[in-house]
């Protein structure tokens, strides 16, 4: 997959928290994740408006028995990717607005704080990698 989610600092360990996946789903350590169902299960994300779900912390092989998975949520700095249409601007919050992309979240998006992932630490044009803080 591409545009994986890089880990560039960890600011406190309490931003980690579990989340269920199915069995038979494979995941790559920094694949942004979406809450699929009801309760805390996630898969990967894949739009715009997807529902932020925490950045996976390991890879999680298909068909592995595992179907519980560590994610950050927050007090984790990371390097992300901008969509193709999408920019960043320094201090705005971001949301998923892709597979594994992000963007400055609209109007829409700040009044159902479900989506945000955090916020830019710097400017970002189209499909460029910048730092983004989560859970801010």
């Amino acid at each position: 997959m591409a545009a994986e989610a890089v880990l560039v600092k960890i600011l406190s360990s309490n931003g980690l928290e579990t989340r269920t996946v199915a069995d038979g789903t494979g995941l790559e350590k920094g694949t942004i994740l979406k809450f699929s169902a009801d309760p805390n299960t996630a898969a990967a994300s894949s739009a715009d408006g997807d529902l932020f779900a925490g950045i996976l912390a390991e890879e999680k092989v298909a068909s592995d028995g595992q179907t519980e998975v560590s994610v950050w949520m927050r007090d984790a700095i990371f390097a992300l990717t901008t969509g193709a249409s999408h920019t960043g601007v320094l201090g705005n919050h971001c949301s998923i607005v892709g597979a594994n992309l992000v963007g400055d979240a609209d109007v829409t998006t700040l009044t159902d704080f479900g989506e945000i992932v955090g916020r830019f630490l710097e400017t970002a044009s189209n499909d460029e990698v910048v730092q983004v803080s989560l859970g801010q």
